[in-house]
């Protein structure tokens, strides 16, 4: 079992930023991807980023690349996402995730994941 807790949501401005976290427990990182997911009210829910935990290869859905960096920390067991340039499309639910021997590009099209945390809201105003 990996247990993920994330922190850091809150609510911003637009063109504002905010840095999620992302903490992991129960068992070695080494073969998963690690990644961030969200969803808004009434929509589905979408990838944003992942990262490969070996190797740090990463890869971004197209509405949040250059705005959105993802990151590990190896030594805390931690993922962040930093938020810049927010906008207010960018309001929803996020939610951190892990896949096992998944790829960054294979977790952005997965609609299954092994494990997920609890979400933590992000809320950007105009």
């Amino acid at each position: 079992q990996v247990q993920l807790v994330e922190s850091g949501g809150g609510m911003v401005q637009a063109g504002g930023s905010l840095r999620l976290s992302c903490a992991a427990s129960g068992r070695p990182l080494d073969k998963y991807t690690m990644g961030w997911f969200r969803q808004a009210p009434g929509k589905e829910r979408e990838f944003v980023a992942a990262i490969n935990w070996s190797s740090g290869g990463s890869y971004y859905a197209d509405s949040v690349q250059g705005r959105f960096t993802i990151s590990r920390d190896n030594a805390k067991n931690t993922v962040y996402l930093q938020m810049n340039s927010l906008k207010p499309e960018d309001t929803a639910v996020y939610s951190c995730a892990a896949g096992y021997l998944k790829t960054p590009r294979t977790m952005s099209v997965a609609r299954v994941n092994d494990y997920w945390g609890q979400g933590t809201q992000v809320t950007v105003s105009s």
